[in-house]
């Protein structure tokens, strides 16, 4: 192995160590509680080894959305594919959605409540992230008869966020989710008979 290859091996491996940690980190305390002060500390390399990966905290949080995508996307295939019909597939990926949310708040929230520097709904959209509204949109393609599926994926995306948001911010009681969830679906796809 050349010399090169090690220390870009070696770069990958702390810039996946500033993520990690940014990510556990936040999903602990919030993203208050991450800085660049704690993050050096808590990988246990100096401030300046931390921005020589990244320009400071906004880009490592735009770093841990990306990879938040990437697992959301991973959820949601996962959901789509193992359903056997359309609206059980819509259904599956609207509590998949749900459930992410649920289980990772903090990253949920970088992912769609902070200010990241990522662009969104363009070409230059980084992969993860058209990759998880491309898994919405498979979900919501085939029911989106007579209607632009794009259109109709982003109208699903904007009513399970806001149910989430809502929920997690105590302005929805809780208890009432579930039902939330399958009236939302139901609007996009009447229940089968």
């Amino acid at each position: 192995m050349s010399i090169q290859t090690r220390r870009e091996r070696e770069r990958a491996e702390r810039e996946r160590l500033i993520v990690t940690a940014a990510r556990e980190l936040a999903e602990a305390e919030g993203w208050d509680a991450v800085t660049t002060r704690r993050l050096a500390a808590e990988i246990e390399y100096s401030q300046p080894v931390l921005y020589s990966h990244f320009k400071g905290k906004d880009a490592i949080m735009a770093a841990v959305a990306v990879q938040g995508f990437e697992d959301m996307a991973g959820e949601l295939r996962t959901a789509r594919t193992s359903a056997s019909s359309p609206r059980e597939a819509l259904a599956a990926v609207g509590r998949a959605y749900a459930d992410f949310c649920e289980r990772r708040p903090a990253l949920y929230d970088v992912m769609f409540t902070h200010a990241v520097d990522l662009p969104f709904a363009t070409a230059e959209a980084p992969a993860p992230l058209r990759a998880a509204f491309g898994e919405l949109r498979l979900a919501v393609a085939p029911l989106a008869v007579g209607e632009e599926p794009g259109v109709v994926t982003e109208t699903l995306w904007a009513g399970l966020h806001g149910l989430l948001t809502l929920m997690r911010s105590g302005r929805l009681p809780r208890e009432q989710h579930d039902r939330r969830l399958a009236l939302l679906i139901d609007r996009f796809c009447p229940a089968e008979e």
